[in-house]
């Protein structure tokens, strides 16, 4: 239970710099400043989807059936 607690105060952080990123861009910036904060929020996005994905490693993927199903079956 621990280790899930970690897990979401790190994503929430990261999802919170992101945020924090984004409102700088949107803001006057120098070229070196604006290069430097679009590579911080491009880690932070790697960060958060590694994490998440490591976190919640549930697939959601819809079952295919093996041949076409009827339409008999499809609709009653």
């Amino acid at each position: 239970m621990m280790m899930m607690d970690e897990n979401l105060a790190r994503l929430r952080a990261h999802r919170n710099n992101i945020s924090r990123y984004r409102r700088l861009l949107r803001t006057k910036l120098l070229p070196l400043e604006r290069q430097f904060i679009k590579r911080r929020l491009s880690e932070e996005a790697a960060a958060l989807q590694s994490l998440s994905a490591s976190t919640f490693p549930i697939a959601f993927n819809e079952p295919r059936p093996s041949r076409p199903l009827p339409i008999a079956e499809v609709m009653p």
